[in-house]
């Protein structure tokens, strides 16, 4: 195992401390227990939107907090769920008067803490609601999950759904914006090498020189199938079919489209697979509004990538334009 850190016991905690150090402007820091805010939290009478989930998937979450996206977020250790007292405490934090929304991907630890420290927040006096992103359509079940996964359209949600509050709108309309880009978008991913977790230290599963995984998840769970590794083109067009056809998206739709790396991919392969997921979405008539290239939901080092599509109308292009200033997305400012 070669990898940039320390004692592995100490990496989350030491990315805390980087973050803290690299952003003082954007964010503060909480080590007991840990959590990412804003710097200004809370912001009177604005919603307050917390998401969080296991580290190695960077920049999300830690690196959406700030003006426009997410006003705290809770990294647990690489891969695990951050615990409820975490997501307690964030929540207050963000607190300013106008309730807190939670943003939860599809995983069985990460939905049961949420709703944990939902109840606890609630006890309180904190009102609470909750989105589960669940837009992976490689599989309907997977080993950490009832039901798909949550994946790429967590950033989407995030945005929007973080511009939405922003404009200063109640807890209902912002948690209806959530729902909304979850319900609109889709996602698939593949493999091309495993990862390793520090603590682990070997590669979290066994994929050949020659192979690669096809609708992977985030921390490595097994996908639609595995085969010999293919040309890139041939790779997008079995992510994009699916997607395209789950929906199902149409002729005439808009959509904002990202084609994500999974953290070990270099820019120039993910921009070969943008330009056909391009040529796919104009040859089912559907046009891209916006885009996304780039690392933005990672699976610590694996090499691979995926696409996510949102269905997009008038009102979600606006609040995806919105001003936001974070770590790992900024425009408009």
């Amino acid at each position: 195992m070669k990898k940039l850190i320390n004692k592995p016991e100490d990496v989350v905690r030491e990315e805390l401390e980087g973050i803290a150090l690299a952003h003082p402007d954007l964010v503060k820091v909480s080590y007991d227990p840990y959590y990412i805010v804003r710097a200004d939290a809370p912001v009177k009478g604005k919603v307050g939107l917390v998401s969080g989930g296991g580290s190695g998937h960077e920049p999300l979450h830690g690196g959406y907090v700030g003006m426009g996206m997410l006003d705290a977020a809770c990294p647990g250790e690489v891969f695990t769920s951050p615990t409820p007292d975490q997501m307690l405490e964030a929540t207050k934090a963000v607190n300013g008067g106008a309730g807190v929304l939670h943003i939860v991907k599809n995983y069985t630890g990460d939905v049961m803490n949420f709703e944990m420290a939902a109840e606890m927040a609630q006890m309180e006096g904190i009102e609470v609601t909750s989105v589960v992103t669940n837009d992976d359509v490689a599989v309907q079940d997977s080993l950490y999950t009832a039901g798909r996964r949550g994946v790429g359209i967590t950033v989407f949600v995030e945005k929007i759904a973080g511009a939405a509050a922003e404009e200063g709108r109640s807890l209902a309309e912002v948690t209806a914006v959530a729902k909304k880009v979850n319900d609109w978008g889709r996602s698939m991913g593949m493999a091309l090498t495993s990862c390793v977790v520090p603590q682990a230290g070997k590669p979290t599963f066994d994929l050949g020189e020659d192979e690669m995984e096809i609708g992977i998840g985030i921390h490595g769970e097994p996908g639609r199938k595995r085969m010999k590794i293919a040309p890139a083109d041939e790779i997008v067009e079995m992510l994009a079919e699916p997607i395209i056809h789950d929906l199902p998206y149409k002729e005439g739709d808009q959509v904002i489209a990202m084609v994500n790396g999974m953290g070990g991919t270099p820019l120039i392969e993910l921009y070969i697979a943008y330009r056909k997921l391009h040529h796919i979405l104009a040859g089912h008539g559907i046009t891209v509004v916006r885009n996304l290239v780039g690392n933005y939901i990672t699976s610590l080092e694996m090499a691979g990538m995926s696409i996510t599509l949102m269905k997009a109308d008038d009102e979600l292009i606006k609040l995806w334009d919105a001003p936001v200033k974070t770590a790992a997305l900024r425009w408009g400012v």
